[in-house]
């Protein structure tokens, strides 16, 4: 999956792996050849009536997803490809002087690797947290040990599709109403599946994931050794569960940013939300000097305190116990592990087969230094001279972006003139961060798996607090350089575009620029567009969440999205599940608005004019082609279910059949009417 993002953050990028060995395996991209995969292709089908089968129908037909995959395509294989690299870095850094970064980095992987050793400390690494949990006595101990556990959700990576099995989300980040601060936002959580529908749908999946999650609990519990009460007791947690997921607000709801702005003063939490003491809470989680918060999702907040009053308080040390467990599952004996792997791997997503301890050990790592990680493989991978080619390139998609603001004939000029302000103070990061994170406060213990776990969330959470009453940071990236991934932060009016997504099959020196700009510079253009989608547009050049549109511009704007979400509403990925037009608003209107500057930006490199045939296409096809290649994945059916609920995207062939609202597409492919696809004019979507 080549884009993850929310209107404020990121969701991590999928991680993805090689072919089964019965089917069809992607070449690396270092071996593979320049240009559009021809042998991907399905000729017999018509582009007009399923362009995605006809630019990948044959890679479809003939590829395996991996046993140890929910989902394979062009990501997965470039992903492959970056953590088989990544791995190789670990290895070296292991060798590194005892007490320096690389060494720390070399520790952590080995520890983690170390399944022999983790299988002989048992549960002893946890007994700590556990005891302290065993030893709460009433209500504001409880509090107390809340606020202790948020070590484990500070991560400037989490989001508005907030999802941690903590009861509160904390996230450190600019102020949505001052650009010159740092703001502590509180979001829902405390849920142990990814999203409410999940607990409160009738759905027949549904309902059979609720009852494969008690088993789960269940088994978790047993294992921990609590006997026979196990059954008991993952009953009353799945109960308390469900009346937490009730609380929430629903996925609509948690990314409307317009809904999120509540601030709420340190005094208003005991009258807006009582149930919870909040001073033993913020005490415990380090946060009492800070005056004021911004609460995400406000009836969560006041939902959640109220069940922590009403619930007795033998559910709530259960519940915290078992969370204890779970999150901990991948540092603790190999049962613990599978079980975790059995429900939210094979269970939520379909996956068969555990990744090998190697790229659990990787992605861990990623996890705990992924900034040192990734100074070591940009050193390696990422040489100056591609940072250029890619800002240069940046820099004429942005250029293209900003001759269309000019030529929108239904935008004011003080519209475009804010538009326009926004675009020239944009922050783009290329590869690699500016500076790095100081790992040097971090302790890694050699042979401390679950330790360094801790530790490392510890140490984040430091890291999060240290912000306060400093400058905001708006180079500070939110990616590692080794993820195939990017992002927007409307927030900070800011964009990160990792090393590891800028090399083929994305970005390819050897490949004419009609195919790099349909499939990079159509990512390049989908990241800079999220600064003028529905939620990007209500921030201005500063970051500030302020309307600067005239109404009229602003109900124009509206009702194109409105248009798009019906348009993407009416697909069925399955007969009893259709996508939500409005939940994937935000990434449809950049994916739209991207691609149509990448087009501008392609013609300009031509002198305005088509590229040159290549591989028996034209350059439009080429573009349009390649854009659609890049899109290419299969996704479990229990993966692609999880992803329409709680996802902010639509699936990837729906988002290659994108460039069925440019005129351009049907005028390269011929497309008629009465085709699938086929768009009248007046029915085409035009944001940007």
């Amino acid at each position: 999956m080549k884009i993850n993002l929310t209107p404020l953050a990121l969701a991590a990028a999928l991680a993805l792996t090689g072919s089964a060995a019965a089917a069809q395996t992607a070449p690396a991209p270092m071996d593979r050849p320049a240009g559009l995969d021809l042998a991907g292709i399905d000729a017999a089908v018509k582009p007009g009536d399923d362009f995605f089968r006809y630019a990948n129908g044959h890679w479809l037909d003939t590829t395996d997803i991996p046993a140890d995959r929910s989902s394979w395509g062009a990501g997965g294989e470039l992903t492959e490809l970056t953590n088989t690299r990544v791995n190789a870095i670990i290895q070296g850094a292991a060798k590194a002087k005892p007490g320096t970064e690389a060494r720390k980095i070399g520790d952590y992987y080995s520890a983690y690797l170390d399944a022999a050793a983790i299988e002989a400390r048992g549960m002893k690494p946890l007994g700590p947290r556990l005891a302290r949990i065993a030893a709460v006595k009433d209500k504001k101990g409880l509090a107390t040990e809340f606020g202790r556990e948020m070590e484990a959700d500070v991560d400037a990576l989490n989001s508005t599709n907030f999802y941690t099995d903590h009861l509160f989300g904390l996230w450190v980040e600019q102020d949505l109403s001052d650009p010159k601060r740092y703001a502590p936002y509180l979001l829902q959580g405390g849920l142990g599946m990814p999203d409410r529908e999940y607990y409160i749908s009738t759905s027949p999946q549904m309902s059979k994931i609720r009852d494969a999650y008690r088993v789960h609990i269940a088994k978790v519990l047993t294992l921990a050794g609590h006997g026979q009460h196990a059954e008991a007791e993952a009953a009353a947690i799945f109960d308390l569960e469900t009346k937490i997921a009730k609380a929430h607000a629903p996925r609509a709801d948690s990314e409307d940013v317009l809904k999120a702005n509540n601030p709420w003063a340190m005094a208003d939490f005991a009258r807006k939300a009582p149930g919870l003491d909040w001073a033993a809470y913020f005490a415990a989680a380090g946060l009492s000097a800070r005056p004021q918060f911004i609460v995400w999702h406000p009836g969560a907040m006041k939902g959640e305190a109220a069940l922590v009053a009403s619930e007795p308080l033998a559910v709530w040390k259960s519940y915290l116990t078992y969370l204890q467990i779970n999150h901990y599952s991948k540092v603790l004996p190999k049962a613990f592990a599978d079980e975790r792997f059995a429900f939210y791997g094979t269970t939520l997503s379909g996956t068969p087969q555990q990744q090998v301890r190697w790229k659990r050990a990787v992605n861990a790592t990623n996890d705990a230094l992924g900034m040192a990680v990734g100074k070591l493989y940009v050193a390696e991978y990422f040489p100056p001279e591609s940072k250029a080619k890619v800002q240069t390139m940046v820099a004429d998609l942005i250029a293209a972006f900003r001759v269309r603001i000019d030529k929108l004939d239904w935008m004011a000029p003080a519209t475009k003139a804010e538009a326009k302000r926004k675009l020239a103070t944009l922050k783009v990061g290329v590869g690699y961060p500016d500076h790095w994170v100081d790992y040097s406060t971090l302790k890694v213990v050699p042979g401390d798996a679950l330790g360094n776990v801790q530790r490392a969330e510890a140490f984040e959470l430091r890291r999060n607090l240290g912000k306060f009453g400093k400058p905001v940071d708006r180079g500070e990236w939110v990616m590692n350089p080794q993820l195939v991934n990017a992002v927007n932060l409307p927030v900070r009016n800011a964009l990160n575009f990792p090393a590891a997504i800028l090399q083929a099959p994305y970005f390819d020196p050897r490949n004419p620029i009609s195919m790099n700009l349909g499939a990079t510079g159509a990512t390049i253009g989908h990241e800079i567009s999220h600064s003028f989608d529905d939620q990007g547009a209500m921030f201005d050049a500063d970051g500030r969440l302020r309307n600067w549109w005239t109404p009229t511009d602003l109900a124009h704007f509206q009702g194109s999205g409105k248009a798009l979400a019906e348009q993407y509403s009416k697909y069925h990925p399955f007969p009893d599940l259709a996508l939500n037009g409005e939940q994937i608003l935000s990434e449809n209107i950049a994916d739209i608005a991207g691609l149509n500057a990448a087009y501008d930006a392609y013609r300009l490199a031509n002198g305005g004019k088509e590229g040159p045939s290549q591989q028996g296409f034209t350059g439009d096809q080429q573009f349009f082609l390649a854009f659609s290649q890049s899109w290419r994945e299969k996704r479990r059916e229990a993966a692609q279910r999880q992803a329409i609920v709680t996802d902010g995207h639509a699936p990837d062939e729906y988002r290659a059949d994108t460039a069925r609202n440019m005129d351009a597409w049907y005028a390269a492919f011929d497309v008629k009417p009465g085709e699938k696809l086929y768009l009248a004019p007046a029915k085409r979507v035009k944001v940007w």
